[in-house]
């Protein structure tokens, strides 16, 4: 328990002692009238006039030399020193300085100088607790190498990392980062789009039938209703009922979930961006895609050309094309128009991809092919089109190729970022390729997507031609702040619950857990 450990105990104890003195360790709040940016960048003005700062954020280092102190204190913008001395604060704040310890959050004002080593030093006048933290932070060594802090025992378990972000935000200020690019990926592409006449909706999450992918949903019941209902998949076949309702362009970024593995490019949650645009094709779609992605990461990162993970890539428009036929030609040397299903499964195997169990026909053995000979050499952004009819059930079939699909997938970094297609609005093909998907689920494949009757009772109205397209957005958000897992850039990714655990089991240090 928490009570056995004796950091926590420290900890308790100093708490009640602040209680015993009349103080309240935790305020309704604190007026601040800078933050730590703000005074490093105004501090000559602001040393200049004596002007009085007062700073909110947490203690993170403290030394004491008898009736002084130094310690530094962070809050979103970055650090600051602060300098305490018996003179300056009364002998009550000084004591209640040493209650203080590293993770507590303080507010503290006074006026700025430059100590002898010349570092930004606010010279307290005034001292607030804010927070008592119980818990000690994962304290990372570090030491200073000219006039820089330099750590070296950084908190970088991955599994501690994304199990803790509060700790990894807290100590980690590039991950930090990475997340306010996130958000600024996303304002980017909202403005693109927004500026070219599209409409942003909502859809909805609990859905009676789950579509618009292949995946296995997560299922809930809704008590009043009485009724099972589904967390979506996707939202492709809602907003195409907006398509046929009269809007003629429309976008969502939604929140969905797939029942299924986890790996550096997948979560059961993920955010997924899906647009449609009434009387455009999957060419449209595909210079859409090109330019929306070179915008984000020139808004992003200045510039259309990235590095990821060692590997230059030009997000340049426009990318290069080229069907899935071509590309396994030119990678792996078969010809899967004139291959046999044999052949197919003779060359998985050569590959080594298990595919005696694998359901969905010639197309889904096709692409197995290309996953395993091709995706790896996409390093630069390409754009692999007219895919199969068997593994693209909601595609429009090719205008000059019956078995193909006006289908395609941009690949970036040898992975997919998204998915597009000239959407099918023949509700009579519609039907047939569901009730053929149905036929694989009575197959045992768990993942074939299921018959709809009121999207296809909308599809019956009539829907014009209409180009959609998604895009992962947490796969882009990797891509544009280099970032090799896609745990990196969610908040909260999954995890498997802890074993064993207690409040009592840390120690403090940068290695042990929190």
């Amino acid at each position: 328990m928490a009570s056995e450990n004796p950091l926590f105990v420290q900890r308790k104890q100093k708490l009640d002692e602040i209680r015993q003195r009349g103080l309240n360790p935790y305020p309704h709040g604190f007026e601040a009238t800078h933050r730590t940016g703000e005074v490093r960048d105004r501090f000559e003005a602001l040393e200049a006039s004596k002007e009085r700062v007062a700073c909110a954020g947490r203690l993170m280092t403290v030394r004491g030399h008898g009736k002084t102190a130094f310690g530094h204190i962070q809050d979103e913008q970055g650090r600051l020193q602060v300098y305490v001395r018996l003179d300056g604060v009364g002998q009550e704040q000084f004591d209640l300085w040493g209650l203080l310890d590293i993770g507590d959050i303080i507010g503290v004002s006074g006026t700025v100088f430059r100590t002898r080593t010349g570092e930004m030093t606010l010279g307290v006048e005034r001292l607030e607790i804010l927070s008592k933290a119980l818990r000690p932070p994962p304290v990372p060594k570090e030491r200073i190498e000219d006039g820089k802090r330099v750590v070296f025992d950084a908190f970088t378990d991955s599994e501690k990392r994304h199990r803790y972000r509060y700790l990894d935000l807290l100590l980690n200020p590039d991950v930090r980062e990475v997340f306010r690019k996130r958000t600024r990926i996303v304002s980017a592409i909202r403005r693109f789009l927004d500026e070219r006449g599209f409409l942003e909706v909502d859809t909805p999450v609990l859905q009676p039938i789950y579509g618009g992918a292949s995946a296995r949903p997560f299922t809930t019941f809704h008590n009043a209703l009485g009724m099972p209902l589904y967390l979506r998949i996707s939202n492709e076949l809602y907003l195409k009922r907006l398509i046929v309702g009269g809007y003629e362009q429309v976008y969502e970024f939604s929140k969905d979930f797939r029942n299924e593995g986890m790996d550096r490019f997948h979560n059961p949650e993920f955010t997924l961006l899906e647009l449609y645009q009434a009387h455009a094709d999957y060419h449209h779609m595909m210079r859409l895609a090109e330019e929306m992605v070179s915008f984000a990461a020139t808004e992003v990162n200045g510039s259309p050309r990235i590095s990821y993970q060692g590997q230059q890539i030009d997000l340049t428009p426009p990318w290069r094309r080229l069907t899935m036929r071509d590309a396994i030609w030119e990678y792996g040397q078969i010809d899967v128009k004139t291959a046999t299903d044999g052949d197919l499964r003779a060359a998985c195997k050569r590959l080594g991809v298990e595919v005696d169990g694998v359901r969905g026909g010639r197309g889904k053995l096709i692409d197995e092919v290309f996953s395993a000979c091709v995706e790896e050499h996409l390093i630069q952004p390409t754009i692999i089109l007219d895919y199969p009819v068997e593994t693209s059930p909601l595609a429009k079939r090719h205008r000059d190729d019956p078995t193909l699909t006006e289908r395609f997938e941009p690949f970036i970094a040898g992975g997919e970022i998204g998915n597009a297609f000239s959407e099918l609005n023949d509700p009579l093909d519609q039907r047939a390729r569901f009730e053929a998907q149905m036929e694989l689920r009575a197959g045992g494949d768990e993942e074939a997507q299921v018959l709809d009757e009121d999207y296809l009772r909308a599809l019956e109205h009539g829907m014009p031609p209409t180009g959609g397209l998604g895009i992962g957005i947490d796969r882009l958000v990797m891509l544009l702040t280099d970032s090799p897992s896609i745990r990196d850039v969610i908040l909260f990714p999954h995890m498997r619950p802890e074993e064993g655990r207690d409040r009592g089991e840390e120690s403090g240090d940068a290695g042990a857990d929190p």
